[in-house]
């Protein structure tokens, strides 16, 4: 058989055992069971709100119960151990019985469910919950609800914690769910918490004596001399990439030709000037008389010498 069949069948006896001991037991304040499979056989641990309707005159009430768990759902040599609930108004399954009576016996749906609720937190519960489904009132269905304090819904808490109980009331108009559910006093959820008032503040401040390694202000005053360790390695990278650009700019702008020195930066557009400023000379010569002819010629002449003087002095400078 594979396990998750194995699984199944278990809830479903679980459940069918269940349902058997809340009619078997109604009377006596059925509270719900565990089963706790043991070598010797099963055994189940009743809560009960009337252990001696349980057991019966003499025992007769439990050997019969035995029997029938024997013969009907198949159990071998099943144990039956019967506790008493201390306090009914925190068991949810009793609280859930109660409910259904008292709403089969006439009550009014919301008169029920608050006195209910009532004498639950009145007890010590920290939080409860009780849902009402089906035709409270009237042809329609509908869900009516009564909080208290704190409950959970979902999440291990929700399962291990709170208490759940079910009931059915059987109306005129039909039947009427009643689901409680109860977080009894002393559970322990996991965001509780304690605020020590009389604790003490020195035992919790650690020494810097006790702390491993540097302290805060070590490695801010470390800052500033690692920055300035990095410095010199950023200039080397600025002065490296300046050579590679210079390097790059003569093998694309500067022609070396064979048995001649490279030409200077200039002299190239300084040449262009000189062929422009022929060009125009001899545009504007026929438009000018002799006089004025040799005056502008002086003035080119001049113009010309300082141009060469300056291709002079930057052939010296591309030499240098």
């Amino acid at each position: 058989m594979a396990d998750e069949v194995e699984f199944i069948e278990q809830g479903l006896q679980r459940s069918q055992i269940d349902e058997f001991f809340g009619e078997e037991l109604a009377r006596a304040g059925y509270g719900g069971m565990e089963l706790a499979p043991t070598p010797m056989g099963i055994q189940i641990v009743l809560k009960a709100e009337k252990p001696g309707m349980v057991i019966g005159k003499g025992g007769k009430n439990i050997r019969k119960i035995t029997s029938e768990l024997e013969e009907r759902f198949d159990l071998e040599d099943p144990q039956i151990d019967v506790q008493e609930v201390e306090e009914p108004d925190l068991n949810a399954q009793i609280v859930a019985d109660r409910l259904a009576n008292a709403l089969e016996r006439g009550w009014y749906f919301r008169k029920a469910g608050h006195t209910t609720i009532d004498r639950i937190m009145e007890s010590g519960a920290l939080g409860a919950e009780i849902v009402l489904s089906g035709k409270v009132t009237g042809a329609r269905s509908r869900v009516e609800k009564f909080n208290r304090g704190y409950v959970k819904h979902n999440g291990e808490p929700a399962e291990e914690i709170v208490d759940h109980g079910k009931g059915v009331a059987v109306m005129k108009l039909g039947t009427i769910g009643v689901n409680v559910k109860i977080i009894p006093p002393e559970a322990e959820l996991p965001d509780d918490f304690e605020i020590a008032e009389d604790a003490d503040i020195e035992d919790l401040i650690v020494d810097e004596e006790e702390l491993e390694g540097e302290s805060v202000e070590e490695l801010l005053e470390g800052e500033p001399e690692e920055a300035e360790g990095d410095a010199p390695e950023a200039d080397a990278d600025v002065e490296e990439f300046d050579d590679v650009a210079e390097e790059e700019i003569v093998e694309e702008d500067v022609e070396v030709v064979e048995g001649e020195s490279p030409a200077a930066p200039g002299e190239e557009s300084i040449e262009e000037e000189l062929d422009e400023l022929a060009a125009d000379v001899e545009a504007d010569a026929e438009d000018v008389d002799e006089e004025d002819f040799d005056d502008l010629d002086a003035e080119v002449e001049e113009e010309a010498e300082e141009l060469l003087e300056e291709m002079d002095e930057e052939d010296e400078e591309g030499e240098e």
